[in-house]
């Protein structure tokens, strides 16, 4: 009797702390939300300080929390996040510091100095280790450039792994393998971290055509060659088996352009621009050149579909819950004033409706420079020429609901699962 009154008690505790914290299990965070996106804004002003803003994103909310801006150095951009959510990287451009922020506590746990500006980072598992490629840190007895782990626990760089010219790092599943993309370079450098202090860690690979990205499937790397557009030769998609050693290059297959691609199910989304099939085709707008997205089927290796977009150099992707894949670029053909449309406006934004393959360039303006979207809600966040747009999948239109934000919003990331 006396157990059945203690377990009965027990299961009374836990019910109500269930309840009390909206069907979640665990603590609510200092801020009470659940259902949370960060947004760097790195301009400091009178009415906002420059930092990490935390916006309730749970459906028919999209608010500002009431909680203020997680301080994340002068002018924080660039984001990272782990796979479990609970470590956000924010890079600050004014020091070439990288904020360590604790998702749970919403707050600075800690930073790295790094010798030199990222414009990538990786955190790729829980292991508290973190990658940064540094094209300007020198290195001694080679050209500058280099990957730079990152130690999170200690807050310090542990190594630096020379690269030259590093500009992009991805990194497989696991994290026991990084590529590393070099500019004007027709090589691929592949670190293999867990080789740290037993050899070399790097291998580079020649064999490409000035790649610039690449995404795992398996040990399966489809890299991404720039080609023409960097002052190659031929777009493309080419394999890189990872399983050997050393890696194995395998067939290109030309593309009409290549700078970043997203994989869903059997296709690869590939975007970019080139310089010599850029024709606006299909569309009437004022911009005198157009990019491509092209639908690439991994069974058939073929290109199944290619698509006019906005112009740029194309740098990121997202795929909303419903299958509408948005496709952001920076230095592309801006067309009209968003603040005073009195004819067409375009920026550097894309949407590809999956179902119907057509395209939607939304009526705004700039860079973009950061997307999140959600799994439980027909949203999409997009960080645009400095500014928060909360766009509408089901129609690929702006919400009613917007969030204004002081200064200049640089780059979002969920720090929720939703």
């Amino acid at each position: 009797m006396k157990r059945a009154v203690v377990f009965l008690a027990l299961l009374v505790l836990v019910s109500v702390s269930f309840i009390s914290c909206g069907g979640y299990s665990v603590p609510k965070p200092p801020s009470g939300l659940y259902d949370r996106v960060l947004a760097s804004q790195d301009v400091s002003s009178l009415t906002a300080r420059a930092g990490l803003v935390i916006i309730d994103a749970a459906a028919n909310e999209d608010v500002l929390a009431r909680r203020p801006e997680i301080s994340a150095g002068g002018a924080p951009g660039l984001l990272a996040i782990s796979p479990t959510r609970l470590t956000l990287l924010a890079f600050d451009s004014s020091s070439n510091q990288v904020d360590i922020v604790d998702t749970q506590t919403e707050a600075v746990a800690g930073a790295v100095q790094l010798p030199g500006p990222t414009t990538s980072m990786v955190i790729p598992s829980s292991a508290n280790l973190a990658y940064a490629a540094v094209p300007t840190v020198l290195v001694t007895g080679s050209a500058p450039g280099a990957i730079e782990v990152m130690n999170l626990s200690t807050g310090s760089v542990s190594y630096t792994i020379g690269v030259p010219n590093a500009q992009t790092v991805v990194s497989n599943s696991d994290g026991s393998q990084l590529l590393v993309f070099s500019g004007d370079s027709d090589v691929v450098t592949v670190v293999s971290p867990t080789l740290i202090n037993i050899s070399n860690p790097v291998v580079t690979v020649p064999g490409f055509d000035r790649p610039v990205y690449a995404v795992f499937n398996g040990a399966t790397a489809y890299v991404l060659n720039c080609g023409a557009q960097c002052g190659g030769t031929q777009a493309s998609v080419q394999t890189l088996d990872t399983s050997t050693t050393p890696p194995t290059v395998g067939p290109s297959y030309p593309v009409d352009a290549a700078t970043y691609g997203l994989l869903n199910g059997s296709t690869l989304y590939v975007a970019g621009t080139s310089p010599t099939n850029s024709a606006c085709t299909g569309e009437t707008t004022a911009a005198p050149v157009c990019g491509r997205l092209d639908l690439f089927d991994l069974n058939s290796l073929t290109v199944t579909s290619s698509l006019v977009i906005t112009d740029g150099y194309h740098d990121r992707m997202d795929m909303s819950g419903n299958g509408q894949l948005f496709i952001g670029s920076h230095t592309c053909t801006s067309v009209g004033n968003v603040n005073n449309p009195q004819g067409e406006v375009r920026g550097c934004l894309s949407i590809l409706n999956t179902s119907t393959n057509s395209i939607v360039i939304p009526p705004d303006n700039g860079d973009v420079t950061g997307l999140q979207g959600f799994t439980s809600r027909y949203v999409e966040y997009v960080a645009e020429g400095g500014n928060l747009r909360i766009y509408d999948t089901t129609q690929d239109v702006l919400q009613t609901v917007q969030i204004t934000l002081t200064g200049q919003v640089i780059d979002l990331k969920a720090i929720d699962f939703f």
